[in-house]
């Protein structure tokens, strides 16, 4: 079954980090894509841009508006995901628990429908 991990971070924790931190997380991601790729389990990931980059679309009464930025305020926001092959939900949560932004936000675990 494939499963959609969504990963949430604090975009200004993720700024205020040195680049020698934001290097070792991004080795550590690698890393965890390889494996996941060798085991088969690896169907595609990516790191998004920041929220204030973001675009939210609405379509009301057939008219369709576009504002600035994400639709709601939160302290995380969503700033990538995978999307992998698992054969239960413990497992993907397992997977999930191995994401590097995990020890910092949070990864919610979905499966596809």
């Amino acid at each position: 079954m494939k499963y959609m991990l969504l990963i949430y971070h604090d975009e200004r924790q993720f700024i205020g980090i040195t680049e020698d931190e934001r290097q070792n997380i991004y080795r550590e991601y690698r890393a965890l894509r390889e494996a996941l790729t060798n085991d088969g389990r690896f169907v595609t990931g990516s790191q998004l841009a920041p929220a204030s980059s973001a675009r939210t679309v609405t379509v009301r009464n057939g008219k369709q508006l576009a504002t600035d930025g994400p639709f709601a305020e939160t302290k995380e926001q969503l700033g990538g995901y995978f999307l992998i092959e698992a054969e239960t939900v413990r497992e993907a949560e397992e997977i999930a628990a191995r994401i590097p932004s995990a020890k910092m936000g949070s990864v919610e675990v979905r499966a596809l429908l």
